[in-house]
């Protein structure tokens, strides 16, 4: 069988990467290894919500689903020391190495932990960022943005990034079942940021 990265235990040999990054004019240091989505550096579709993604106007913390390493809840987290950033993934290695790489940034205001998308997250938040692990199925994606739409408080927002040819056309269609308020924010290189607000 093959092994993806929503695998819940790698098996594949580690080879760990480093490299340096620039985000939103703020520099970081990320490691990432085989097992774990994106290994040889940041994604475009991970860097393309992280530089649309603005924090939203009601206080609360934010979630970050299928963090992997966590580039996208470390960049967010670090707009924002007051509030808190749970980052989740099933990949045990993901996990590490996100742990790992909130203490090389300095960020402290991060929660890194396992959960099964959003089915071991408690509390309600102002905002969930993910960029969702197509490869582990529709069902898995609707999972998220289902269970999204529970655990935002009112006026909370939902932040995606997806493929036009990966299914953003069926996200957009159940985003629409499921929140009042959705819109297509960036649409660059066949990648869409859906942005579903709780109105």
């Amino acid at each position: 069988m093959s092994e993806h990265y929503y695998s819940e235990k790698p098996t594949v040999d580690s080879d760990a990467k480093e490299w340096s990054v620039n985000l939103n004019g703020e520099n970081f240091l990320f490691a990432s290894d085989r097992g774990v989505f994106s290994k040889e550096g940041i994604d475009f579709g991970s860097r393309l919500l992280i530089e649309t993604f603005e924090l939203p106007s009601v206080p609360g913390g934010i979630v970050d689903v299928g963090c992997g390493y966590g580039p996208i809840g470390i960049s967010v987290a670090s707009m924002d020391s007051s509030r808190v950033v749970h980052m989740v993934d099933m990949n045990e290695r993901a996990l590490a190495l996100a742990k790992h790489n909130a203490k090389r940034n300095q960020c402290e205001n991060v929660e890194v932990y396992k959960s099964d998308c959003l089915a071991q997250v408690k509390g309600t938040f102002a905002a969930i960022v993910t960029n969702p692990p197509i490869r582990a199925g529709k069902k898995v994606v609707h999972t998220i943005f289902e269970q999204a739409s529970t655990s935002l408080i009112e006026q909370g927002e939902l932040w995606v990034v997806i493929q036009k040819k990966q299914g953003a056309p069926s996200a957009i269609e159940r985003l629409k079942q499921l929140f009042n308020s959705v819109e297509v924010t960036v649409k660059k290189k066949g990648y869409f940021v859906l942005l579903a607000k709780k109105v």
